[in-house]
C-alpha cells in the first residue's frame, strides 16, 4: 500500500509540473510595464513573437495567415476572446503591430492585449 501512495504522489506532481515545464519553450523577452490586465478569458489565446519577428501560436511557428486561419478555428464566430500577443521587446515594434492589426479584424475576437512583465517580478 505505502509504494501505491508514493506512485501516486509522485504522478501528481508529474501532472502539476509538467504543464510549467513549456512555459519557456519559445525564448521571448517580454518589455517592462506595471499595468495589469483582466484574465476573464474563457481559453487563453497566446501569440509569441521573438526578436527575428517569427510567429508562434500552439508551440507552432507560422506565418501569418496561418495564424489568422488559426485563430479563426480556434474562436469560431460567436464567442468573445481575448488575444495576448507576447512580443519580444528586441523584436521590430512594426512586426508587432502589423500582427495586432490582422488579430483584430478576426471575429469573434474581443480584444488583443500586447503582454509584458512586470519589473518588480523579474
Amino acid at each position: 500500500m505505502p509504494l501505491i501512495d508514493t506512485a501516486l504522489t509522485l504522478l501528481i506532481i508529474f501532472m502539476v509540473a509538467a504543464p510549467m515545464l513549456n512555459r519557456n519553450a519559445i525564448k521571448v523577452t517580454l518589455p517592462d510595464g506595471t499595468a495589469q490586465e483582466a484574465t476573464q478569458t474563457k481559453q487563453e489565446l497566446v501569440v509569441h513573437v521573438d526578436k527575428e519577428g517569427k510567429i508562434f501560436f500552439n508551440e507552432k511557428q507560422m506565418t501569418l495567415d496561418q495564424l489568422i486561419a488559426e485563430l479563426q478555428k480556434e474562436v469560431g464566430p460567436n464567442k468573445q476572446q481575448t488575444v495576448f500577443v507576447c512580443g519580444d521587446k528586441s523584436g521590430l515594434y512594426g512586426d508587432v503591430i502589423k500582427i495586432v492589426d490582422q488579430i483584430k479584424v478576426v471575429g469573434g475576437i474581443d480584444y488583443v492585449a500586447l503582454a509584458m512583465q512586470n519589473p518588480n517580478k523579474a
